[in-house]
């Protein structure tokens, strides 16, 4: 296997969108792959008929697509039609190849029919566990020749395929990220590889799958390690070669316990609605069990490529840390030319329906001037809010200052300063000297002064510096907004 050519896999169930957990594990093989010049497959493990659906799988697909992995097999990402020389792709047309596989194992005497029924096996389960034994399965059909069982198919009874474990010896895996693991065979009894139903279960078609796909490297959540005997079994009943298994860490929440829907956002569609961008994502997600050997903490997808390799890999679990994500996701995005950090946020400044200059200037300059204040791209939109040429909405805390006996006066001149100023935009220094000049010709000064010139900019005594917002702003704007405060100001 050292000289082949590396090929490994994701293989979600389509069961919702792709969780950060998920997302981890086709990142870590998606780089294994790059860094190596192998290739990375896409397979749908969609046999649970009842929670797999097309629209999920879409769905999936689409998550990858904006993480920005690109599989060389698989499910294409627009047609949906198999592409590569391994297919089908989707477990689900699959089953003939899997029945294929059931019946070599039956006719070598591997596996067998078993037509117990779910209430005597749970009568030997509880037996089981009250004499302190493992709860396997002693099934009487596990000696019926073939044919005898093949006679009560034919008349239409239902069975099982169960696979025969008939050896007692240790299976030891070289395991690329705990080391050793050695799992005494029994551990387990005779497991089903096919339901009377014909649907496979999960370990047999994963084998099976693997094999024939020629995956050479497979990186997997924790949670698989227990699968790994049962697999072990079949690639020894197949003869098929083991591929080298790596069995990430396990990611905990905030409170140590497994990452899940109650902590908050954890799907990448959820973050990519927040505005998270996915080379954050991958990033943040990257280190969730690896390390750089440059000890980077902001690393792009090449870098990743480039330094990504099992050995930098931790068994340890690894804690999502909200903050972590938000200050990696504003290094990304303050990172970002201008001209492409506007094309991530407009479509959100779009959604909030703000209506917003589209000379490419000023829209760089409002970036430039609100970039640091940015955690996410969804964070622009209420920054750029008070730019939107459409009527402020005045706040119930600004009653107040619409009380001030002097407010009247100090929004007319502010107005009529507006007015007279010979460009379309004022500049801070304008905006300065008519400050000054409002507070001298009003005897205003502190929140007289300031704040009833923020409620006719913003429609609330409080926000974002006014000597940034107001150069930003049109002069029609300005005046359209300083009438409608005036308007709702007695006397």
């Amino acid at each position: 296997m050292a000289d082949q050519t590396v090929r490994v896999r994701f293989a979600p169930s389509p069961t919702g969108y792709l969780h950060v957990g998920g997302a981890r594990t086709a990142l870590y093989n998606y780089l294994y792959a790059k860094h190596t010049g192998g290739e990375f497959i896409l397979r749908i493990e969609d046999t649970d008929e009842a929670r797999s659906t097309e629209e999920s799988m879409r769905m999936q697909i689409a998550d990858l697509q904006w993480l920005g992995m690109k599989w060389s097999e698989g499910p294409d990402p627009d047609s949906l039609i198999d592409v590569g020389a391994y297919g089908p792709y989707r477990q689900s047309r699959r089953l003939d190849i899997y029945k294929e596989h059931a019946q070599r194992l039956l006719e070598e005497g591997q596996a067998y029919y078993c037509f117990m029924t779910d209430e005597e096996i749970e009568v030997q389960r509880q037996a089981a566990i009250q004499q302190g034994r493992p709860p396997q399965v002693n099934s009487p059909y596990r000696d019926w020749p073939i044919e005898k069982a093949q006679e009560r198919l034919d008349k239409g009874d239902k069975a099982v395929v169960r696979f025969k474990v008939v050896e007692k010896r240790d299976y030891v895996l070289q395991d690329l990220v705990r080391g050793e693991v050695t799992f005494p065979s029994d551990m387990v009894g005779d497991f089903v590889l096919l339901r009377s139903t014909g649907m496979p279960v999960y370990n047999f078609c994963c084998v099976v799958d693997d094999a024939l796909m020629k995956i050479t490297h497979v990186f997997r959540a924790e949670e698989h390690l227990s699968n790994s005997l049962r697999q072990m079994m079949l690639y020894h009943a197949f003869n098929y070669p083991l591929p080298k298994f790596g069995h990430l860490s396990v990611v905990l929440g905030s409170d140590k316990q497994k990452l899940s829907k109650r902590h908050g956002a954890t799907s990448c569609h959820d973050y990519a609605q927040n505005g998270y961008l996915p080379e954050a994502l991958n990033n943040f997600v990257a280190l969730l069990g690896w390390s750089s050997p440059a000890a980077q903490e902001i690393l792009s997808m090449e870098e990743l490529i480039a330094q990504f390799d099992y050995d930098r890999l931790n068994a340890s679990p690894a804690v999502f840390d909200e903050q972590k994500l938000n200050w990696v996701n504003a290094t990304h995005l303050r990172a970002l030319p201008n001209e492409e950090l506007w094309k991530r946020v407009e479509p959100f400044l779009n959604e909030a329906g703000l209506k917003l200059p589209a000379d490419s200037g000023w829209r760089f300059r409002a970036l430039d001037a609100f970039k640091t204040s940015m955690t996410t791209l969804k964070d622009a939109v209420e920054l750029f809010r008070p730019l939107s040429e459409t009527p402020v909405s005045i706040a119930t805390e600004s009653e107040e200052v619409l009380g001030f006996p002097t407010t009247r006066a100090v929004i007319e001149a502010w107005k009529a300063g507006i007015e007279q100023a010979g460009s379309d935009y004022l500049t801070e220094e304008q905006f300065n000297k008519l400050q000054d000049s409002i507070k001298d010709s009003q005897n205003v000064k502190g929140k007289q002064l300031f704040q009833p010139i923020r409620v006719a900019v913003i429609g609330k005594p409080q926000g974002t510096e006014l000597k940034m917002l107001v150069p930003l702003m049109h002069k029609r704007t300005l005046l359209a907004r300083a009438d409608q405060v005036l308007s709702r100001i007695k006397g």
